[in-house]
């Protein structure tokens, strides 16, 4: 019998062969692309996980009981209520074979607080970061944080020496599409895969780190990654075995996949609320019939806004069960998440038509409506109802939707004038989505995804003594009351909360986790 063998790549010179026999390859696709390798320019989920492969942070959570556990940290003391000694792994090689030290570890949370780095919510309140000797640094925050650990989970590690060489030294600006840095494209972490290919839109590929520290439970030798924009060519992929796992199934398709005895379908809810933002600096917004005045800064437009979606047909036609209808912005596993504020305002057509001519706009008027489609569960479809649902209260929504890659950097340039954007929430708790989403746009993290410039100085007072209060008990009570005081003022419009399946062969295991992420550490192929 002919043996074939599978390369794997270590590093340029490092090769390791292993029999295709015992070879294990995942094949998975979902609708979306990454934009980059770079590990702090672009903060979006479905890019994090990936990244989780070749790139570790210092912790991060256990798949299975979804607790912090050491991953290049080994153990840590708080010092003092703002200084946190983390002790590192060591013995930890990068995939060239260098060691990872603390140098490269203080300068990779520094790289995350940079100006271009989009990672900047979880490095929010951190002062600096001392090296104390070869295997430990201190972090030092301006106050004490009760939720630095959580942010950790999302500051992967990147070699200072890799950087400075491939002068990759700061973040890749998202928001200037023809900027490239070596990072961009490249990837050098201390992983468990190791980046061997990605052709953009095409194909992704990583191979097992044979020098990695760490033993994996599952048995992958090769991770495939395709992007498959349709909904129908995705599953007929899965269907016919030329993949081993969707992320995204559509709703429409899950019956005929649930019924397949070659597949099977696990679910869970996401910690991702789903929502609308609007541009409430803009004082005209731009292809907009309302000259001279912008509407969406009036809070009983965007009510009008909010009242005017029938969230009931929404979930119950376009999602098909796949979405938690929610009034909050943080899903019911995020602390800081109570009954209250996930208590929507009523579906009301006749008093959104009231709002909007109180407001004096009883003709409604034009406005731009931008959303991704292909990041979300039905994501341009969702949009494409309630475009159809505003119209019925005079709201003419001008639709437009782009695939993620394009999205995301147009509305971080502020182009939207109404924008979907879906929020999960990586250190479960609401501070993560106050200070991103709801804080007037600032420094250290503030307002880092408020891309409709949304700012109240109540709230923001609520936020910030939030930020520096060290009771638990009346941290998250300022919590609870910072986001009923954006309900209130309808900041934002919640949607849902996403229920996500993941289709796949039966020979499949996966833990499903609530951030919608595979860990590749615990995959296996039977």
């Amino acid at each position: 019998m002919r043996v074939k063998y599978a390369l794997l790549c270590a590093t340029a010179t490092t090769l390791l062969a292993v029999p295709a026999l015992h070879a294990k390859t995942f094949r998975w696709a979902s609708a979306a692309e990454i934009s980059t390798w770079d590990i702090h320019s672009q903060n979006n989920a479905l890019q994090n996980g990936i990244h989780a492969a070749v790139y570790e942070s210092l912790v991060y959570y256990n798949s299975r009981t979804f607790k912090l556990e050491p991953v290049l940290a080994t153990s840590w003391t708080q010092v003092s209520p703002t200084q946190l000694r983390v002790n590192l792994r060591q013995n930890v090689k990068f995939h060239d074979g260098s060691a990872f030290t603390a140098d490269d570890a203080a300068y990779s949370i520094e790289r995350a607080m940079m100006k271009t780095s989009n990672f900047t919510p979880y490095t929010a309140g951190i002062d600096r970061v001392v090296k104390v000797n070869t295997n430990t640094i201190d972090i030092f925050t301006k106050r004490p944080n009760p939720v630095l650990l959580n942010q950790l989970t999302e500051l992967r590690m990147m070699s200072k020496a890799w950087a400075e060489k491939n002068n990759s030294v700061e973040p890749k600006d998202i928001r200037n599409v023809t900027q490239e840095t070596f990072a961009n494209r490249n990837a050098m972490g201390t992983g468990p895969f190791i980046l061997r290919q990605w052709l953009p839109d095409q194909r992704m590929v990583m191979a097992a780190n044979p020098n990695w520290w760490g033993k994996l439970e599952g048995n992958l030798t090769e991770i495939v990654y395709t992007p498959i924009k349709s909904e129908a060519t995705r599953v007929a992929a899965l269907l016919s075995g030329e993949v081993d796992l969707v992320l995204d199934p559509s709703p429409q398709d899950l019956p005929r996949l649930r019924n397949s005895p070659a597949l099977k379908v696990v679910d869970g809810v996401e910690s991702r609320t789903i929502f609308f933002g609007m541009d409430q600096n803009r004082e005209e917004l731009p292809g907009s019939n309302i000259k001279g005045k912008n509407p969406l800064k009036d809070q009983r437009v965007r009510k009008a806004l909010y009242q005017a979606i029938d969230i009931d047909s929404l979930m119950r036609v376009t999602m098909r069960g796949l979405g938690q209808a929610t009034g909050a912005l943080i899903a019911p596993q995020v602390n800081g998440w109570t009954e209250g504020i996930h208590r929507r305002m009523p579906y009301d057509l006749e008093g959104a038509r009231k709002l909007l001519a109180e407001a004096g706009y009883p003709q409604g008027f034009e406005v731009d409506f931008a959303c991704p489609n292909n990041r979300y569960i039905n994501d341009e479809e969702i949009c494409q109802a309630v475009t159809a649902m505003w119209s019925r209260v005079g709201v003419r929504a001008k639709l437009r939707t782009l695939p993620l890659v394009t999205y995301f950097p147009m509305i971080q340039r502020y182009e939207a004038s109404i924008y979907m954007l879906g929020w999960g929430v990586p250190t479960f708790d609401a501070m993560y989505s106050l200070q991103s989403l709801v804080r007037t746009v600032g420094t250290d993290g503030d307002g880092n995804y408020n891309v409709g410039r949304y700012s109240n100085p109540q709230v923001d007072a609520v936020i910030d003594r939030a930020k520096v209060e060290t009771d638990l008990l009346v941290r998250n009570r300022l919590l609870t009351q910072a986001l009923q005081m954006s309900n209130d003022d309808v900041s934002h419009i919640p949607l849902h909360n996403q229920v996500i399946p993941w289709a796949m062969k039966r020979n499949i295991d996966v833990v499903h986790r609530p951030d919608n992420r595979l860990d590749w550490r615990v995959i296996k192929v039977n």
